[in-house]
């Protein structure tokens, strides 16, 4: 691999990974199994080693994944938008370095045996699949409950954790500090979970994928009451050792148990190698008969004062390794095979199965993902497959068990045409999915698009799939637009309405005319605008109208909109049947203006475009905000019309070489924050601040000191790896 090909790499596994973290921890909907994510960051971190040039502040190996929404957090059983107040966390929540190898686990102990000698103990913990919280007891009362959010700061769910059964309001016993902080994991209970879904079909909405990620959307909530609804569990398995004073960590959590707080009873203490392995071996048979779910087993040097010892590497404690449980498999027998039209006229293959049991769930369906892995299987027709559900969600065939097939056993044919509308398919190149190019006629991709049109993150209208099927089918509904024409005195004449639900849909379809300009324009389903495209593309136009008339050199002007989704947007607004559609969306009251911006509060910035890169002592969209605020206007690349790079710990490299060649002038925060109002400067929000790697390990490292002086806040920005959660 040379040069151009690892930056292309490197650039394509950024990428990836960062939009499969957004899905996992903010929209609790991943799409990419644990394992494949796993391997996808070790690729990263190998690439990143081998050309550090590449390596930038911003990569997924060097920053914690956020479960923060910015900048509201959505209720999707109200549509009520409300924002959740953020606190920094008083010891950064950090994560941890994991491994699929016993090999690797052995490598661990090896190590620490030479540094340690003897005289020390293993910790060894189920690893729960959930999502991080860190409570903060005061003189024995529940204080404050925060997400783990971006590891330095969380968003206060102390309300919603009120309301989880298993949480004390209260503690009991003795030697109860006056303040401490305990961190665990909250779990919805796989019997909570099967309810849920349950409750949410019969609604017409969405399951969700897995226990973690209902537990992770249920957490977030704004209704407390809802949340008490829907039954979710906490375990606890880590006090930061600043909290309180103890030799050993099951010596802390020992105390926390005493005083009532949900501490794992499955954790055991091991003396060697051979007890580590015993326990892996046996838990992970046994898990499956946990009520809750689990992923794999984490391994911690038990004594404080050793794990001062061992310290930390730039990303990861070196006295704890988690191991986590390889994908159940399955063999079972291939039925047959669907060919799915979606959206975006994507066909995807789905092998219906003969039923299997896997991870405590019944598996009928598995994805094959496209042509090409079709032939890498080399799957023929009734052939017995292999089935994972990797990382615990999603269902797919992992192989083939060529003994098994039956003599004659034919190749099943990919389709050549849709099989919704019969147009000839097509495959752009580069891309391995086949297409239907028969965007606005072919009914499924029609009623996909209705459907994500309904969605909670577009329009938010409540209705779902059933809905949309029985309103095109009846052709009462055949796009958008048809929603808000419909009648109270229709909808009651169909099956399965009543007044109740009917009123429901009308009153949700009103409430979206309310709907921001940039939402509206992301539900239009225009195909690669994603939730932030919309946002950038409706904030530099300002209107639809201004949208429609760009040319592609206008689109390419915005620092979100490359060649691709230039001409997709180009293209979708010369097409007469889209014009007509939003027309008739701007007479059913729909918002497509953007409300005016804010007025500046100070013109320090007047006239000068500014690019960010690096950290900063405040968040990176806070210093977005302070400029613009100020007059100024952000930019996402460096360019002639650059008036300065605004440059913070480890700024991109390739910026700073434009900015040399361009002769840009780089500008440091100190410099940035003499520019603008001293009030203004002293106004931003106070968030975390940068560290070197050299003070980052030292922050770290006083997690676990004794000392008294220590103080209050670490409030340096530490910079981890994004799986798993450690504390």
């Amino acid at each position: 691999m040379d040069k151009i090909e690892a930056k292309k790499r490197i650039d394509y596994l950024k990428e990836t990974l960062w939009e499969n973290s957004r899905k996992y921890y903010v929209d609790n909907a991943p799409t990419m199994s644990d394992y494949d994510y796993d391997q996808m960051m070790h690729e990263l971190e190998a690439l990143e080693s081998e050309w550090p040039e590449f390596l930038t502040p911003d990569s997924p190996t060097q920053k914690v994944g956020s479960d923060i929404d910015k900048p509201f957090a959505d209720n999707a059983e109200s549509g009520i938008k409300k924002e959740f107040a953020q606190y920094k966390h008083k010891y950064p929540m950090l994560s941890l370095g994991n491994t699929y190898s016993i090999g690797e686990v052995e490598e661990f102990a090896e190590r620490a045996v030479k540094t340690l000698d003897s005289g020390f103990t293993y910790s060894c913990e189920l690893k729960f699949d959930g999502t991080a919280i860190c409570l903060t007891y005061k003189k024995g009362k529940l204080f404050r409950a925060l997400t783990r959010g971006d590891g330095v700061v969380g968003d206060d769910v102390t309300e919603n954790a009120r309301h989880i059964s298993n949480i004390p309001q209260y503690l009991k016993g003795d030697n109860i500090p006056d303040e401490f902080e305990i961190r665990g994991e909250i779990l919805m209970p796989f019997s909570a979970f099967d309810r849920l879904n349950k409750e949410r079909e019969e609604m017409e909405e969405a399951p969700f994928a897995n226990p973690r990620n209902a537990a992770s959307g249920s957490l977030k909530l704004l209704d407390s009451k809802e949340v008490a609804h829907r039954g979710l569990w906490c375990t606890l398995y880590h006090i930061p050792a600043d909290s309180v004073m103890f030799a050993t960590h099951s010596q802390a959590l020992d105390a926390a148990a005493s005083w009532g707080l949900p501490v794992s009873d499955k954790r055991k203490i091991c003396h060697n190698i051979e007890e580590i392995e015993d326990y892996i071996n046996y838990w992970d048979t046994q898990r499956k008969n946990l009520p809750y779910p689990t992923d794999g087993i984490v391994i911690k040097i038990n004594e404080l004062a050793f794990q001062r010892t061992l310290g930390y590497t730039a990303k990861s404690p070196r006295w704890a390794v988690a191991y986590k449980f390889k994908a159940e498999s399955a063999l079972t027998k291939l039925l047959s095979i669907d060919y799915q039209v979606g959206r975006t006229g994507a066909v995807t293959p789905v092998a219906n199965l003969d039923p299997v049991l896997l991870s405590g769930t019944v598996v009928k369906r598995a994805t094959l993902n496209n042509s090409d892995q079709m032939q890498i299987l080399d799957i023929h027709e009734n052939d017995y497959v292999y089935v994972e559900k990797g990382g615990e969600i999603i269902p797919k065939i992992t192989g083939v068990e060529i003994s098994k097939r039956e003599p004659g056993a034919k190749m099943p044919q990919f389709p050549t045409v849709c099989p919704d509308c019969g147009a000839q398919l097509a495959k752009t190149e580069g891309e391995a999915k086949w297409f239907c190019p028969n965007t606005d006629g072919c009914p499924t991709q029609i009623k996909g698009k209705m459907i994500h049109f309904l969605a909670r993150k577009a329009m938010n209208i409540i209705a779902g799939e059933a809905t949309v099927n029985q309103l095109f089918d009846l052709n009462l509904a055949q796009t958008p637009a048809d929603f808000y024409d419909l009648k109270k005195s229709q909808l009651l004449t169909l099956e399965g309405w009543l007044d109740k639900s009917s009123q429901r849909f009308l009153d949700s379809l009103k409430e979206s005319r309310s709907v921001p300009f940039e939402r509206v324009l992301f539900a239009l389903g225009i195909r690669f605008v994603g939730e932030q495209t919309a946002k950038s593309v409706a904030q530099h136009f300002g209107n639809i109208d201004a949208i429609a008339a760009a040319s592609k050199e206008e689109l390419l002007a915005i620092g979100d909109v490359g060649e691709v989704i230039a001409n997709s947007i180009y293209d979708w607004f010369r097409d007469e049947r889209h014009i007509i559609e939003v027309q008739r969306l701007k007479a059913a009251g729909l918002q497509f203006t953007c409300e005016a911006p804010s007025e500046p509060t100070s013109n320090a910035l007047e006239g000068m475009t500014i690019v960010i890169s690096g950290n900063f002592s405040i968040s990176r969209d806070a210093m977005k905000e302070l400029i613009t605020r100020n007059g100024g206007k952000n930019s996402g690349s460096v360019s002639g019309k650059t008036t300065f790079l605004l440059a913070g710990e480890k700024p991109g490299p390739e910026k700073i070489k434009k900015c040399e060649s361009l002769g840009v002038r780089i500008v440091s925060e100190q410099e940035f924050m003499a520019m603008i109002p001293a009030a203004e400067a002293s106004a931003s929000p106070q968030e975390s601040e940068p560290m070197s790697i050299k003070n980052q390990q030292e922050a770290i490292g006083s997690l676990f000191s004794f000392d008294d002086n220590q103080p209050e806040t670490v409030k340096e920005n530490t910079l981890f790896d994004d799986e798993p959660t450690l504390f």
